[in-house]
């Protein structure tokens, strides 16, 4: 079972738990994490660690794991937090321990075992490290990105030159700007078609050249058509 909900103090970040069935392959039932832009701090017992930026779909294993916790970030905010570069993370899941002191995470981790309430504890975890709402021009970037503009529309909107927009996304993001283009507006095809919009108008609304466009670019950053992933 999954929840989420908005976090109370970390602007724009949502946290989420899921708790889940061992199945007889060690797979999670849940469906694969979908390329969104975000990162995410999660907890599951006696362990923290760090879901960067993926570019592709990914399929979480459970390890005889059941219970787990998570704050995602708005894209942008987390390596303020974590204090790494989102490039250096992209497309992995890093041991917090990996990238903070070891006896540090430790004392978090035996913390948040013990909190009540998981991902609020990782919430408050993220404000004792600094967490703020992104920066204008993330901010600018994300919306935007989101919105269906260019890159070129984007840096010039935001005051910068092709290069710099390029070295903010990499830091930021983990990667370029028309990476996180295409995720983005994979993510908004999903909320269309999934609030029941046919593929072809979802196609043209959310800025596709057409519907096999579409269908390309859904199985290259999912692995599978759209009508499953639907």
């Amino acid at each position: 079972m999954y929840r989420e909900r908005a976090a109370r103090s970390v602007a724009g970040a949502v946290l989420w738990t899921r708790t889940v069935t061992p199945g007889g392959d060690g797979r999670s039932p849940a469906p694969d994490v979908l390329p969104d832009g975000c990162m995410d701090l999660l907890w599951t017992e006696g362990r923290l660690f760090v879901a960067g930026p993926d570019t592709h779909a990914y399929r979480p294993g459970i390890s005889g794991a059941t219970r787990f916790a998570g704050i995602r970030f708005f894209p942008g905010t987390a390596p303020a937090v974590l204090g790494v570069p989102a490039q250096e993370l992209r497309d992995r899941r890093v041991d917090l321990a990996d990238l903070w002191p070891s006896d540090q995470v430790r004392r978090l981790t035996e913390r948040v075992d013990a909190a009540h309430d998981p991902a609020a504890a990782l919430e408050a975890v993220a404000l004792e490290r600094g967490a703020a709402p992104p920066d204008a021009v993330l901010a600018h970037i994300v919306a935007s990105l989101g919105a269906g503009r260019t890159v070129a529309e984007t840096a010039d909107s935001a005051g910068l030159g092709a290069r710099s927009l390029h070295r903010r996304s990499l830091s930021a993001f983990g990667y370029g700007p028309k990476t996180l283009a295409r995720v983005l507006r994979l993510q908004r095809a999903l909320a269309l078609a999934r609030g029941g919009v046919p593929l072809a108008e979802t196609a043209a609304r959310a800025g596709y050249a057409d519907q096999a466009h579409l269908a390309r670019d859904v199985r290259a950053l999912a692995g599978v058509p759209p009508t499953r992933l639907v």
